[in-house]
């Protein structure tokens, strides 16, 4: 799992005389009781002995992060400080930072807090202000949001996003402007045609069919069924999938990516086979060669599901994440029912560390596209789950969040859903939500949406705040 790394620098008066005869006996303990404190938390810590009060020691200090590549910095105000010195450190690092000082009335810690909080919104530095005991559950409770946002802030500089083909089934939600990305989250975007994937997956079942024969092996032997027929769903065709999928695979380790998204229909499910085999292993911890990192996937080319896809993943430190479309809602139960071609990680059908849990609850059916091969088809297992979405209006980012709780439909409902959709059964995530739906259908700004197994609500409206993205929580 991914780790904050959290850079802690404790800012002190600069005046050797008043440090003497005031500031050092009130600051350093504190010092010592942040630190300790930080130490319980689930990040790796990044901190020094010493208070920093000049600007050699902050220099120093700062410089010590940014080789230890930290996430972001906790300016520490125990006391007076010259708020240029704060604002000195943080602007040298260029990392998010969070502003700390404690409830005591003996230090003037709020008079250095609000004086390089200002400071910083006088520069436009954003930050986060939290005031509280060290150690309560409050403290906690502000802070470790922010940490996981400003991780995944940082984690996605430098990350390099795969697009092979372009814009599926006329679908103008995932397009993306590759220089707003370049600019907002420093991620660089690789073009890649989609036929690179056939024309490696064709070597693969030509020179290496072995590789493909373990994978059809592991699927038979963990599956709840693999529906073979003669017309569609043949081994040769779940072969080629197979091959696809591990080409797919291959060209994502040679070329560097971090995540991806795929064109996939009409081209290669009219033509070849549909890459819903690729779409529910990729965002999931395993396959047939075991263990793997979670790699996210958005369908259909749709880039700005898939980055919303590896935000949740970052901040959750490596949780699969779900891809869906938001395609029908039970106004009466307040619940969305989202299934996709075979885009959700199947992580998500028993939500299990145990592959063999989750792999026995899936099934590949028969495909309907064009192109024959699989489905592959399962009922996401209940739990909690946040759903969000990037979007743009006029060009500017917004982000959806929907707390949610994903749960299992009562038989009527199911074989209500069951019969409406008819030959064209889809792995689905059925998720009560508390939301207005008539403010869902006002806002919501795609057709696709994303999901995380777990309550990341306030991590996403801080990863907003970070990235100058408009969030809007809907509950």
């Amino acid at each position: 799992m991914e780790t904050p790394c959290v850079g802690l620098v404790t800012f002190g008066d600069e005046r050797d005389d008043m440090w003497v005869k005031v500031f050092r006996d009130l600051a350093e303990p504190r010092h010592a009781e942040l630190r300790a404190y930080l130490q319980t938390l689930p990040l790796e810590l990044v901190s020094f002995d010493d208070v920093a009060r000049s600007r050699d020691d902050i220099n120093g200090q700062i410089d010590r992060l940014a080789a230890a590549h930290v996430d972001l910095i906790i300016a520490h105000t125990p006391c007076w400080t010259s708020p240029n010195l704060v604002i000195h450190g943080v602007q040298r690092l260029g990392m998010p930072v969070a502003l700390l000082t404690s409830k005591s009335p003996a230090t003037h810690g709020m008079v250095g807090f609000f004086g390089a909080g200002g400071a910083m919104h006088q520069t436009g530095i954003e930050h986060i202000r939290i005031r509280d005991d060290y150690g309560s559950d409050s403290m906690t409770a502000k802070l470790m949001p922010f940490v996981r946002a400003a991780a995944a802030s940082n984690k996605l500089k430098g990350e390099v996003y795969g697009l092979f083909g372009g814009r599926s089934l006329g679908i103008d939600t995932g397009s993306i402007d590759s220089m707003q990305w370049r600019r907002m989250f420093g991620i660089d975007v690789e073009h890649i045609d989609q036929l690179e994937i056939i024309r490696q997956a064709e070597l693969i079942l030509e020179h290496e069919s072995e590789r493909t024969d373990k994978m059809i092996a592991w699927l038979e032997e963990n599956m709840k069924v693999v529906a073979y027929n003669d017309l569609v769903l043949t081994r040769e065709k779940l072969a080629y999938q197979c091959a696809c999928y591990l080409a797919t695979k291959d060209i994502i380790k040679a070329k560097g990516l971090d995540f991806v998204a795929v064109k996939c229909m009409p081209d290669l499910s009219n033509n070849y086979v549909p890459q819903c085999l690729t779409a529910a292993l990729l965002p999931g911890p395993y396959d047939a060669d075991g263990e793997k990192p979670n790699i996210s996937m958005g369908c259909e080319a749709d880039g700005d599901n898939a980055l919303t896809m590896e935000i949740m993943k970052h901040i959750t430190g490596g949780l699969p994440t779900l891809f869906g479309d938001l395609s029908h809602i039970d106004d009466e139960e307040n619940v969305l029912y989202l299934p996709n071609c075979g885009a959700q990680s199947t992580w998500f059908a028993a939500r299990s560390d145990d592959f063999r849990q989750n792999l026995k609850e899936v099934e590949l059916r028969p495909s309907v596209r064009p192109g024959g091969a699989a489905t592959v088809y399962f009922r996401s297992a209940p739990g909690p789950i946040t759903l969000a979405r990037l979007y743009r209006w006029s060009g500017e980012y917004r982000m959806a969040i929907i707390p949610g709780e994903a749960i299992e439909l009562s038989q009527e409902k199911l074989d209500i859903f069951i019969a409406a959709r008819g030959k064209h059964q889809l792995p689905t995530a059925f998720v009560k939500v508390s939301a207005d739906i008539e403010d869902i259908i006002d806002e919501f700004g795609s057709n696709h949406i994303a999901g995380v197994a777990a309550d990341i609500e306030e991590e996403l409206v801080q990863f907003c705040r970070l990235k100058g993205i408009t969030p809007v929580v809907l509950k």
